[in-house]
């Protein structure tokens, strides 16, 4: 297609409309950011960058749909995407010359882009309170490794205020260097099991966490049916797991009668800041797949297929779990270790 202007003509009767010029050699290239071997479409932020070059254009225009449509002389383009979901998308480039004519071209891809539309939660643990934890949502488990719950760990979990509190509006786990019913460390151990459990959704979790080698945080789930069919048969998802000796990673996995104890089947990412700032740890859980997210940020997705007993025990409600280990089966504590502290402002449940 092309688009010229009116024809005139000279006194001599000759035309003085330009021959048109139609560029040529039109290409159009996509980058999906955040787009890699695991993450084919992209990190979930809906962003592109559009290149597009032709021979003779001087200036370049990009549609989106939805009536998005950006210029360009130089032919590159940034735009995002808000619709969220996995979809196909189309961009359409036209390349203009200097008598206005034109070529077209367009390509077509798959992105993902992450649900931004989480205003109002349909559960939710604020911490707006000080004190003691909720007990109409928390019970302090009390113990070691011993109760069938551990990992060779070093600490005994107590609800001692001093181990496990709530003020300024966070909740506050610390664990602690102190010799207490035969354990060398203190530390608390909190879960929702039969006071709030669901099924399927998005979950936001906003925490600061502990620091020094030996110190093991985490964020987790477990199926509702643990104490009917036990360990991994319940299934396990860690929205969060860090471990001090490996202090900038942070880990989300899944664990199945398919993928246990030293689990294949998880992901990793970096934060640097992990104990001087407070992050989003989110997983975004559904029928097909979870995803776990930093701070929106998509950085694994387990998407068995096809779907068993096996590798997928994820069709059932599940409780939270919060607690700070110290020490296990295959790393060492900081013999200088005194104590440390995750704090969580909230936790947050989109359904």
């Amino acid at each position: 297609m092309s688009c010229s202007s009116d024809s005139s003509n000279d006194e001599n009767g000759q035309s003085n409309t330009p021959d048109p010029i139609y560029p040529s050699d039109l290409t159009l290239d996509i980058t999906i950011v955040g787009q890699s071997s695991d993450f084919p479409n992209g990190d979930g932020s809906g962003d592109i960058i559009c290149f597009a070059t032709a021979t003779d254009a001087i200036n370049y225009e990009f549609r989106f749909g939805a009536g998005n449509v950006i210029e360009s002389p130089n032919g590159q383009v940034q735009f995002s995407y808000s619709e969220p979901g996995l979809q196909s998308r189309t961009v359409y480039v036209y390349a203009y010359s200097v008598t206005g004519d034109y070529v077209s071209t367009s390509t077509s891809f798959d992105l993902y882009v992450n649900d931004q539309d989480q205003s109002t939660a349909t559960w939710s643990e604020e911490f707006n309170y000080t004190g003691s934890i909720n007990g109409n949502i928390w019970t302090a488990e009390i113990g070691n490794g011993n109760n069938g719950w551990g990992n060779g760990e070093s600490q005994f979990y107590t609800a001692d205020p001093e181990n496990v509190r709530v003020e300024d509006g966070v909740l506050k786990i610390t664990a602690k260097r102190e010799n207490f019913a035969g354990y060398n460390f203190t530390s608390s151990r909190i879960i929702s099991r039969d006071k709030y459990e669901f099924k399927y959704g998005r979950v936001d979790i906003r925490a600061k966490l502990p620091t020094g080698v030996g110190t093991w945080p985490a964020l987790w789930m477990l199926g509702a049916n643990y104490s009917e069919v036990g360990w991994p048969e319940c299934g396990e998802i860690d929205i969060m797991e860090h471990w001090g000796h490996d202090p900038t990673v942070i880990a989300g996995s899944i664990h199945t009668p398919m993928s246990h104890g030293d689990t294949w089947t998880d992901g990793h990412t970096i934060v640097n800041d992990y104990d001087q700032e407070f992050h989003i740890y989110s997983i975004d859980w559904n029928q097909n797949r979870i995803q776990f997210f930093v701070d929106d940020v998509l950085y694994y997705t387990y998407n068995p297929s096809p779907k068993n007993d096996e590798n997928w025990p994820f069709d059932q409600d599940a409780f939270f779990i919060i607690n700070v280990a110290m020490g296990g089966h295959w790393f060492d504590i900081d013999p200088n270790f005194v104590e440390s502290t995750m704090e969580v402002d909230y936790i947050r449940v989109y359904q």
